[in-house]
């Protein structure tokens, strides 16, 4: 019941707020009421602009800007990937940048334990709200039990918020692209590698590989796998 009454006092105090530096104060009673270290909510912009507020040290908030850490951190990126939560140990942490991400991060008191949200809204919106924390996996295992569905309901409650507050932002296009970076992107989309686009084209792997970074800086994506989303969700291609 004391859940249930604080999840209440957060999601009453987003509807009340006219500001953003409301939505800073709130986020703050999140890791209060719920009993983590930390709780975020940032958006990617296409051009690769951060919208973000959270509780995280700003000195770490300005080392993830400074290091485009985007580009490796294992949370934005597997969420581009997902459309359901997902706790942090699930993700991809093999590579050699997410591990010296993560290293970098533990330093910097962002927590060992991790829950993200996937939020998706207009004109191809992705954003994801995450709370963090220090403890074992069976601490960790209760907390998520206990309030994954305040924290899902949260991140979107946050997210409606920060459209009300920002409608300039709601109103972002990408690029329309070339047909051969429809065609492209369509082939990868429904499982095509490669060398088997390169071959249904007609083309060299080489200029299927122009294709698909024209299409990737026209999308702002971070990656292959982000275009591909970013066009699905724009409506861009259709599978």
């Amino acid at each position: 019941m004391a859940a249930k009454a604080e999840l209440d006092r957060i999601l009453e105090a987003l509807d009340a707020t006219e500001t953003l530096d409301g939505l800073h104060q709130i986020i703050h009673k999140v890791c209060d009421g719920f009993g983590v270290d930390h709780a975020m909510y940032l958006w990617v912009e296409t051009a690769g602009n951060h919208y973000y507020f959270g509780s995280y040290p700003p000195e770490w908030t300005q080392r993830y800007i400074d290091k485009a850490y985007s580009r490796v951190d294992p949370v934005v990126v597997g969420c581009y990937q997902r459309f359901h939560p997902v706790d942090w140990k699930r993700l991809d942490w093999s590579p050699r940048p997410a591990r010296e991400f993560l290293k970098d991060a533990l330093k910097h008191g962002v927590g060992n334990q991790g829950y993200a949200i996937p939020i998706r809204g207009p004109n191809g919106q992705f954003a994801l709200f995450t709370v963090s924390h220090n403890c074992d996996d069976a601490a960790w295992e209760r907390i998520t039990e206990k309030h994954s569905r305040d924290f899902i309901l949260m991140a979107h409650y946050f997210n409606r918020k920060v459209l009300e507050l920002e409608p300039s932002r709601n109103a972002e296009q990408a690029q329309p692209l070339s047909p051969r970076e429809v065609d492209a992107l369509t082939l990868l989309a429904i499982g095509y590698s490669r060398a088997q686009v390169a071959e249904t084209l007609s083309i060299s792997e080489h200029t299927l590989r122009v294709y698909i970074e024209s299409a990737r800086f026209k999308l702002g994506a971070i990656n292959t796998t982000h275009a591909i989303a970013r066009a699905l969700s724009l409506g861009l291609i259709v599978i």
